[in-house]
């Protein structure tokens, strides 16, 4: 197994969370038009007859998909970081045993997925609905149980294996 690539996708989720954080730096605006250009299709949105309803509907909406966005990058920043503590936690275990690689591609493939139910429900939901879009893209939803089941492997490996810390302890 090549030890490199679940670092490597780590490293990628990272990338992706520092540039979305120089995008908001750069213009907050980009989204917040692109929610409100998005808003303005959403056909629900558009046939309540009431303006102060419709307005108050507009406000809310806008609200939450732009802190969909923020999701995004929070989730994307925190779980990368894990990540990358989890992986390096993984390497110090000294074993042999199959789970170790599927530990490890668990929690980097499922890590870096998770966090894009939220970028594309920020995406897509201003005009189709924010519930809608994470059904439709829900499949990166459970992309968080693939990561925790990583988590989880990795726990039990490092519980029921040696690290080379505790060599290194016992040789003193």
């Amino acid at each position: 197994m090549n030890t490199k690539i679940p670092f490597l996708i780590v490293i990628t989720g990272l990338i992706l969370c520092v540039f979305m954080a120089i995008l908001f730096g750069i213009s907050e605006d980009i989204f917040k038009d692109k929610i409100k250009n998005g808003l303005e299709n959403n056909t629900k949105i558009q046939q309540i007859v009431d303006p102060d309803q419709k307005q108050a509907k507009l406000d809310k909406e806008a609200g939450k998909n732009w802190r969909y966005y923020q999701r995004f990058h929070f989730h994307s920043t925190g779980i990368s970081a894990m990540s990358l503590g989890l992986l390096i936690l993984l390497s110090s275990i000294i074993t042999r045993s199959k789970l170790k690689p599927l530990a490890a591609y668990a929690t980097s493939i499922g890590g870096l997925l998770y966090p894009f139910v939220w970028l594309f429900a920020a995406l897509y939901g201003p005009e189709m609905g924010r519930h809608e879009a994470k059904e439709m893209f829900a499949i990166f939803g459970y992309m968080g149980g693939v990561f925790l089941f990583g988590v989880l492997l990795i726990l039990y490996l490092w519980i029921r294996y040696p690290t080379r810390l505790q060599l290194n302890k016992e040789a003193e």
